[in-house]
């Protein structure tokens, strides 16, 4: 139970796209309607603003550091094991190429 439940939240949080949060921040283009189309920090760095590119590029490595670390932390009290733990880390990457947000 303690597994799925980390993996949801992982899928959860991986589905947030930083470069579209960021770049409503700083009043930007929609990444995914020029460049290449992806939401990605190397879109956002077309748009020529350079610190909304890197807070995307620390957004987007964060969500799967965190999600992963937080189960590091507490698998002695929940038993997730090691399975239990890259599950959440391919919850997270799966989270981020199919987001569920942002469509």
């Amino acid at each position: 139970m303690n597994i799925a439940l980390f993996v949801i939240a992982a899928y959860l949080f991986g589905s947030i796209s930083f470069a579209i949060v960021v770049s409503k921040l700083f009043r930007l283009d929609d990444p995914r309607n020029y460049g290449s189309g992806n939401p990605g920090a190397t879109n956002v760095l077309r748009s020529g603003h350079k610190l909304a590119a890197l807070l995307t590029l620390l957004g987007d490595c964060a969500k799967g550091w965190i999600g992963v670390a937080l189960a590091v932390a507490l698998d002695d009290q929940l038993g997730l094991g090691e399975a239990g733990i890259a599950l959440v880390a391919m919850a997270a990457f799966a989270g981020h190429l199919w987001p569920l947000y942002h469509d």
